[in-house]
């Protein structure tokens, strides 16, 4: 008997790639779009109708020892179970329940209609494997290539606070690469030692996990269409003429600032459309060379090709 294909999670770094992702797998109508439980910041995170957990980390980490919340909480969230009466004590915005109302019909239609939960989730990306192991997922993280992932993060101002990782005690447990980046904490150090360090224990605890796709974001951003057949099929899902079209309109045409779709749930994800071959063009950009190489050096990446 083949079993039956459980929820599908899309992980990896924030801007790695996972919204868009986690986008094209919804585009066959086979999955319901949930956007970010893991995320501590509200929105798109802290909404108990979506997952009945407090989320006090960036990056939280689950693990059998600590599930005692996180599975029954998740397995509510997978099986698309909405709980209005927590939302709606929780958040009382209109765009709060603007959410409530498209999150919480979206997972009764699925449930109905026999869909599967899709969680795209950078913040899962350290427990990949939990989610593998205990809720059955079918996990893609994506990675995208240091110098690139360091410049996205330094053009949108970001930095790496690594006492997110460093206070979860089972977190520096279980990876010592964790514990490693204890010295990176140091504000003289900056941000790009900081963000790099950041890609390279996350990169060596997905190396290390059973159980999960790692999958190259410049691969798939190269090849959109060969390279989402491939994650349809390891999702379980159907590689209809549908999905192949839609897929085909948002990843290989010109940018748009709309766009022609409109997708179950309320989300405020970098998603555009746009041809993705156009992301590979400059992958430095916002680095000075001496950074760009800095980085290389940092994470153990080979340097740019040599032309022949």
């Amino acid at each position: 008997m083949t079993a039956v294909p459980g929820p599908v999670l899309v992980t990896g770094l924030p801007r790695s790639g996972t919204s868009w992702a986690g986008r094209m797998l919804t585009a066959g109508g086979s999955l319901v779009y949930v956007n970010e439980p893991l995320n501590p910041q509200h929105p798109p995170g802290r909404c108990p109708g979506v997952l009945a957990a407090e989320v006090t980390h960036r990056f939280q980490y689950i693990c059998d020892d600590n599930d005692d919340l996180w599975l029954p909480a998740f397995r509510d969230t997978v099986a698309l179970r909405y709980r209005w009466p927590a939302e709606l004590r929780a958040n009382r915005r209109p765009y709060d329940l603007a959410r409530l109302l498209r999150y919480g019909t979206a997972f009764a239609h699925g449930r109905l209609t026999g869909r599967r939960a899709l969680l795209d989730d950078p913040f899962a990306v350290l427990s990949a494997g939990w989610f593998a192991r205990r809720l059955g997922c079918r996990v893609i993280a994506l990675v995208r290539e240091p110098v690139s992932f360091v410049a996205s993060w330094q053009r949108l101002g970001w930095d790496a606070d690594l006492r997110d990782l460093l206070d979860q005690p089972l977190l520096v447990r279980d990876h010592p690469e964790v514990a490693a980046l204890g010295p990176a904490l140091d504000r003289a150090l900056d941000p790009v030692a900081r963000i790099a360090a950041l890609w390279r224990a996350t990169r060596a605890v997905l190396a290390r996990t059973p159980g999960i796709l790692v999958v190259p974001y410049e691969s798939l951003a190269a090849d959109p269409l060969a390279g989402f057949r491939r994650l349809y099929a390891h999702a379980g899902l159907p590689w209809t003429p549908a999905a192949e079209r839609r897929i085909r309109r948002a990843c290989t045409g010109p940018a748009r600032a709309g766009g022609a779709f409109r997708w179950s749930g309320l989300s405020r994800t970098a998603y555009r459309r746009m041809d993705s071959r156009q992301a590979l063009a400059d992958p430095a950009r916002g680095l000075t060379p001496d950074d760009a190489a800095r980085v290389r050096s940092l994470t153990g990446a080979p340097g740019p090709a040599t032309p022949t």
